[in-house]
């Protein structure tokens, strides 16, 4: 199977790329390098390597010739700050929308069997959890607003023009190879390593669905192959809550020490409580988290 994965120099794309290697993929990657790293994907050191395209997802031209010959695309690439969307719509809109039309676009002039978008639990908005895929997404940031364009736009070109699309709701990823991220468990690892002392926006009761970035990947390899779940949307998650405090807590046990926590006023756009219902799921891909958060933190630290 021929697939190319757009942001594989990412944080999800080196775990995916190292989570598939050893199986009958072809694996080439499309991304700009805007916060990927290409060094991550050859420190792999792998048998088979993937040919790497560094260009970007908005050039029309770049996307058809990437495209060009794959069985398979899986769509990584975005601009995944809820903050950086407020700051800048436009920006946001022109990658995460003009992006997925361009590889939509591509796939479907290339008869491209299969398409998998990586989309967010940012769309739900602010709802009482556990959130599933029956609920109106609502929502509260441009992030989120354009993540569900992207599912809309995955079933337009399913119903449309027949081509396999499979959204993936990822719930708050954590793993390996995330040093650039701004996400929360990203950032606390920082600041462990830097001995900082933690900034917590909000008074720290906020909740989130953390799930391991190789739980990602076993639900994205599982799209691959899945013959029931064309034009479908999926929350890809752990299925658990935890506060923010308590994944403080978490840290200091694993690090045996009280971390310290400054609290600022809570962001705008941000949620309050967000699970999932990973039911769906589970019936129709066969997906299981495997690494608990506990786990999971100890490897990073």
């Amino acid at each position: 199977m021929n697939i190319l994965i757009t942001g594989g120099c990412g944080f999800v794309g080196v775990n995916l790329v190292k989570y598939l290697s050893g199986n009958d993929y072809t694996i080439t990657i499309l991304d700009n390098l805007s916060t990927g790293e290409k060094d991550y994907i050859e420190k792999l050191s792998l048998e088979k390597a993937p040919n790497i395209i560094i260009d970007d997802i908005r050039n029309e031209d770049a996307v058809a010739r990437a495209v060009k010959g794959m069985d398979t695309v899986i769509h990584l690439a975005a601009q995944t700050s809820v903050v950086d969307s407020i700051e800048n719509p436009r920006e946001s809109w022109d990658i995460n929308v003009t992006g997925t039309v361009n590889l939509l676009e591509a796939c479907r002039q290339n008869n491209v069997e299969r398409f998998v978008f990586a989309s967010s639990n940012a769309v739900a908005g602010e709802q009482v959890p556990p959130i599933d895929e029956k609920m109106i997404p609502q929502p509260l940031s441009p992030y989120g607003a354009s993540k569900l364009t992207g599912e809309a736009l995955c079933s337009a070109y399913y119903h449309s023009f027949g081509l396999k699309t499979i959204a993936l709701r990822f719930a708050n990823l954590y793993g390996p190879y995330s040093d650039h991220k701004t996400s929360v468990i990203a950032k606390f690892i920082e600041w462990i390593k830097a001995e900082n002392p933690f900034t917590v926006f909000g008074d720290g009761n906020q909740t989130r669905d953390f799930v391991h970035v190789d739980d990602i990947s076993q639900a994205i390899q599982l799209s691959l192959e899945s013959q029931k779940s064309q034009g479908e949307v999926f929350q890809i998650a752990s299925g658990k809550e935890t506060s923010i405090n308590d994944l403080i807590e978490i840290l200091s046990e694993a690090v045996e020490k009280q971390l310290q926590v400054n609290y600022k006023p809570g962001r705008k756009g941000e949620i309050t409580r967000n699970y999932s219902d990973i039911s769906k799921a589970r019936k129709m891909l066969d997906f299981e988290p495997k690494i608990e958060l506990k786990e999971g933190l100890k490897r990073l630290l």
